[in-house]
């Protein structure tokens, strides 16, 4: 029984380090993407090349990983339907604003505006009629208490900077060569502009959420359901990009950093962290995988204060702690309506809550 019991833990232990891994490696991608951006590479020609490689990889990749036969049709006009909304919002849409918005500002407002996401969501099913508002239960209490400390994060973010957690100093010899490499946010960008495209980015993925909800009750194999939105959001950001940047010396890409980031990115977001977000959530349940989000703050005031060439502000990590607390309120009103249903307090209430992690994710964001 002890053994059992070990063996346990170490699958507990195994769960909680990859999930925690995973975020690390989102926000490390999303630093990177960053420092390519501010190099000179069009935020438009780094979606369109990860989002068409990343559907390349993940569309055998998901027959692969559903070898059991559907029992339904996969090819239906409803289906279809679902994916082209599902592409256009929760790509297209979503990463379009999420990539312009990280150019705009820094990894930590992208941390910052994702945590927003249950409380968008949440909004919507209130807008939508799908959550009923009864100031009687502890669930909805929590959850406006928790949709307004997010809001209340992301205004800090957005309006307070204050000072320099540790300016950077290019004269440290030592740390010479790191701000050729890494560049954590230009003194010129716009920081109100790109938070106000992330929290753009995030209603999307809320919205991309109810759709993908419906989706996936008629059609129970994820993975060909995302290979097959994430194709039609890949064409539709490849029309996008093509409108957007006409320079065709943009699109030309030479084995160096941007070329590695990109298919990094692409084999990351298409495969790995999809196939370990589906798994723990076969495994510990819808709850488990949002319970990591924010540790990405943890991860970004860390790279962002340790290695790079600005590092935070106060304001910026003051702003994204309040919204990851607003983010855990949501989920904690969230999971005390499931358990409510469970026992028959609540009847005939239907309940959103995001499961996505924006690309860029991922989220993205990347």
């Amino acid at each position: 029984m002890g053994e059992g019991g070990n063996d346990y833990s170490w699958g507990e232990m195994g769960m909680f380090t990859m999930m925690v891994m995973t975020e690390g490696a989102t926000i490390a991608l999303t630093i990177m993407a960053k420092t390519i951006m501010t190099r000179g590479l069009s935020p438009f020609v780094f979606i369109a090349y990860t989002n068409a490689l990343g559907s390349i990889l993940l569309l055998p990749y998901s027959f692969f990983f559903h070898r059991e036969r559907p029992r339904q049709p996969i090819f239906t006009r409803q289906l279809l339907l679902r994916c082209f909304l599902m592409g256009f919002t929760g790509i297209f849409l979503s990463q379009n604003l999420a990539f312009v918005g990280l150019s705009y500002s820094s990894p930590i407002v992208v941390c910052a505006m994702g945590l927003m996401i249950p409380a968008f969501s949440f909004l919507l099913s209130v807008a939508l009629r799908k959550t009923e508002l009864d100031f009687r239960r502890s669930s909805t209490r929590a959850k406006i208490t928790g949709t307004l400390v997010s809001f209340g994060g992301a205004l800090v973010v957005e309006l307070y900077k204050g000072p320099f957690i540790r300016k950077s100093s290019s004269s440290t010899p030592s740390l010479q060569f790191i701000p050729q490499l890494f560049v954590y946010y230009k003194p010129q960008d716009n920081w109100v502009l790109g938070g106000i495209l992330l929290a753009a980015a995030s209603l999307c993925v809320s919205i991309w959420n109810i759709i993908q909800l419906g989706t996936v009750k008629k059609y129970p194999q994820v993975m060909k359901v995302a290979s097959f939105y994430s194709l039609a959001g890949s064409i539709q950001c490849v029309m996008f990009s093509l409108f957007m940047e006409r320079d065709p010396s943009a699109w030309k890409l030479n084995l160096n950093l941007d070329l590695f980031i990109i298919v990094l990115t692409a084999i990351y977001v298409s495969i790995v962290r999809s196939s370990i977000h589906v798994s723990c959530t076969r495994k510990k349940g819808p709850f488990y995988v949002p319970l990591f989000k924010p540790f990405g703050i943890v991860f970004a005031t860390t790279f962002g204060v340790s290695f790079f060439t600005n590092s935070l502000h106060y304001g910026s990590v003051l702003g994204a702690i309040i919204a990851g607390m607003g983010y855990y309120i949501v989920m904690l009103g969230q999971i005390r309506e499931v358990e409510a249903q469970k026992e028959g307090d609540v009847e005939g209430v239907k309940s959103i809550f995001p499961e996505k992690v924006p690309l860029l994710q991922e989220d993205s964001q990347v």
